[in-house]
């Protein structure tokens, strides 16, 4: 059949049979659809949690710097338990008011079907101890009276478990890594690079910022998050945002995060990566207008990272944030929100750049690869979607149970701050929902409560999340294996007696 039959035909057909045009629509849309590539199946918010900003935890006593209950700095779903930790920071107070450092364990319902979250409940509270003594959220001049002594100055922002039951904190004031028995007694502390190590000159000040410190991480940007693979042999910990002199004039215009490698059996570290952040350009451009844009200078330090999770040895999930949202700086939410993304990054072929300087820099040295990246969750886009507002300070990120049709639930929290702010006298104010700002502790005026926490549930599928690996955990031992154990040590001691077996 020649072209002129073809158009004679299909004209024929139309005239007598009308629905032969759907029929042909319909044929070449479906083949047009299946040459396209497949679309990723991306999460779904399922639900949340508010949890009110009254509510206290395990510690006795009252008060916002005693035990008010403060979450999800960050969040670790034990599996093998089925319980949840939600790691808690320096306190209220900014690192100027006394508050000691501690984990707060948890547990929760998750729906097998849907992934929908509830009946939240407190089970402990762990405090973080050396020699008897407690960890504290001051600042390392306040509580020592020395800017260059760490000790026991203290503010967690990671939190993981490792396969022998104990806890692995990042903190953000070294920046260090801490071991602690599940009771939350020290153990040791890992190595920290030396690249990392704030200092003024060639002196640690683990307080001051630019333009006092002239290397390391910058003030208040130390290990936000922290991680282990599956078998427990390998610790990473990601800092906020760049080294303050990693950058042009400085981190605070860079995108280039360090994500630092460590081999829990020696404590040392074996490798650094770059993460590299959105650009603030394109961040901007998600927000209507041009009066709200991030300043150039807000890329390496209103941008940053909040948490990371290990899939396997090579991907992870990270949560980028900038710092704008429900908070105790904007109570109502009113500036427009840029970022709240989860990236799901490799570090396969990613160059280790350990001995690698990218100071007075923007750009990476020739040669460097940077973590793979791609986006895993568009939070603020689901919230928005959702006609929910945006909290400011999403920090807690894990990976929850695995649902029945191959599914996740994925967690994410916020940090509320403990709902409280502070002036430069270090005087403190409880931060109520409408704005208003009330003395410690006096209760917030009719119709307003303290700023709550929020937990959010998402739903990814199996496919988004293939190639994730649990976490492993150490046999305890069974009561056969300590009877035979029991057995072996007598006969060895019959035969040290010189008795016949």
């Amino acid at each position: 059949m020649n072209a002129k039959s073809v158009v004679i035909y299909t004209l024929n057909m139309l005239r007598s049979k009308p629905w032969f045009l759907l029929t042909q629509c319909s044929l070449l849309l479906s083949l047009s659809l299946a040459a396209l590539p497949t679309a990723a199946k991306a999460g779904v918010l399922v639900n949340s949690l508010t949890i009110p900003g009254e509510s206290t935890d395990k510690i006795p006593g009252s008060g916002a710097n005693v035990n008010r209950l403060g979450l999800f700095s960050d969040l670790y779903y034990d599996r093998h338990q089925n319980v949840y930790y939600s790691l808690v920071d320096r306190g209220p107070g900014g690192g100027t008011i006394s508050y000691n450092t501690r984990v707060q364990k948890l547990s929760l319902n998750v729906d097998a079907q849907t992934g929908a979250i509830g009946d939240f409940k407190l089970l402990d509270t762990i405090l973080f101890t050396k020699n008897g003594e407690n960890f504290n959220g001051l600042n390392p001049k306040a509580l020592n009276g020395d800017s260059a002594k760490l000790g026991l100055s203290f503010d967690p922002e990671g939190f993981v478990v490792a396969p022998n039951g104990n806890f692995y904190v990042s903190d953000e004031y070294g920046p260090s890594i801490n071991e602690f028995s599940p009771s939350g007694v020290f153990i040791r502390s890992l190595t920290t690079p030396d690249n990392l190590i704030p200092k003024q000159g060639s002196t640690p000040n683990f307080v001051d910022g630019r333009p006092t410190i002239t290397t390391g991480r910058q003030d208040n940007r130390g290990f936000e998050g922290a991680t282990l693979s599956p078998d427990g042999s390998k610790l990473f910990a990601m800092l906020q945002d760049p080294l303050v002199n990693e950058g042009n004039p400085d981190g605070r215009r860079s995108r280039n995060i360090r994500i630092v490698e460590f081999d829990t059996k020696t404590g040392k570290s074996t490798a650094q990566y770059l993460y590299q952040l959105e650009n603030i350009a394109e961040i901007n451009d998600r927000i209507p207008g041009t009066t709200d844009d991030f300043g150039p200078n807000a890329q390496g330090r209103n941008i940053g990272i909040s948490a990371i999770t290990a899939l396997n040895d090579k991907e992870f999930l990270v949560l980028e944030r900038d710092n704008r949202g429900i908070g105790v700086d904007d109570p109502k939410g009113t500036n427009p929100v840029g970022s709240k993304r989860v990236f799901k990054i490799s570090l396969a072929g990613a160059t280790n750049v350990q001995n690698i300087s990218l100071a007075g820099t923007n750009a990476l040295p020739n040669g460097v690869t940077p973590v793979n990246k791609s986006l895993f969750l568009d939070i603020a886009g689901l919230l928005q979607t959702a006609g929910m507002k945006i909290p400011e300070k999403l920090e807690g990120l894990a990976i929850g149970p695995k649902l029945k049709d191959g599914s996740y639930a994925v967690l994410v929290g916020t940090d509320n701050d403990f709902s409280v702010t502070q002036n430069s006298s270090d005087v403190q104010f409880d931060v109520c929902t409408g704005g208003t700002q009330v003395a410690l502790d006096a209760g917030c005026p009719t119709g307003q409560t303290l700023i709550p926490t929020f937990l959010y549930s998402f739903k990814v599928s199996g496919d988004e999340l293939k190639g994730f690996v649990p976490s492993s955990k150490v046999p305890e031992p069974t009561a056969t294996a300590g009877l035979a154990l029991l057995g072996l040590s007598g006969w060895l001691l019959k035969r040290k007696k010189g008795q016949s077996v």
